[in-house]
């Protein structure tokens, strides 16, 4: 393991905002993270396979109201978004290191006001596709951790993956549905983002590749 990586995980480990195994927290944080984590009653939103965790910060630099928790099982990724809290005095903001399809083991049924899916790996074999993101086993989940009324998000740059996700969620009693293939030629959803962008947006659109996006709540 490269030296950046242990200092990273180290950096990780003392700080008192990331959540992970062999933390005090770690066993002890469901149904508790406003009280436990954030010392407030504010609202709780997730970032899910958050990486750098650019929604996690921005969006907590909007709502400094809000609570934010970026969850993703890379350590060396969330070391980026926290380090970027830390130092610029985001006091709302946390991480989990953890595996998504274990989400319901930190946080209690509907304790969660918000969920934002971003650009997560597409997963296009076919034999992958239960652990796709927007697969019902994970939109099961997200319905069952949020508040009634709370909204889910889902932005992407994969197309096959976002016709995917438009056909899943045809099935689910869901209301309040937006969606758009094209996010930046629309101003009322894209107004949503507050200009934040993955390192990966940036990229892809750069080659030319359309966002796609959709938001909903569950009935």
């Amino acid at each position: 393991m490269g030296r950046n990586k242990l200092e990273r995980f180290k950096y990780n480990d003392e700080n008192p905002m990331v959540v992970q195994a062999g933390k005090p927290l770690y066993e002890t944080i469901k149904g508790k993270w406003r009280e436990e984590l954030f010392q407030n009653d504010h609202e709780l939103v997730l970032e899910l396979a958050c990486g750098r965790g650019e929604y996690t910060v921005g969006l907590a630099e909007v709502h400094p109201e809000r609570n934010f928790v970026g969850v993703d099982i890379k350590g060396a990724r969330i070391w980026k978004g926290i380090k970027f809290a830390t130092e610029n005095g985001l006091k709302n903001v946390g991480f989990l290191r953890t595996y998504i399809q274990n989400i319901d083991q930190f946080f209690a049924p509907k304790e969660v006001n918000e969920i934002w899916v971003i650009h997560p790996d597409p997963r296009p074999k076919d034999s992958d596709e239960r652990r796709r993101l927007t697969h019902p086993r994970f939109l099961e989940l997200y319905r069952n951790l949020l508040v009634d009324d709370g909204w889910f998000h889902f932005k992407t740059d994969n197309a096959g993956l976002f016709e995917y996700t438009l056909e899943v969620v045809k099935d689910w009693k869901i209301k309040d549905f937006e969606f758009t293939r094209d996010l930046y030629k629309d101003e009322k959803l894209l107004a949503l983002h507050h200009g934040i962008k993955t390192r990966y947006e940036l990229k892809f659109t750069a080659e030319g590749h359309k966002v796609h996006y959709m938001r909903f709540r569950f009935e």
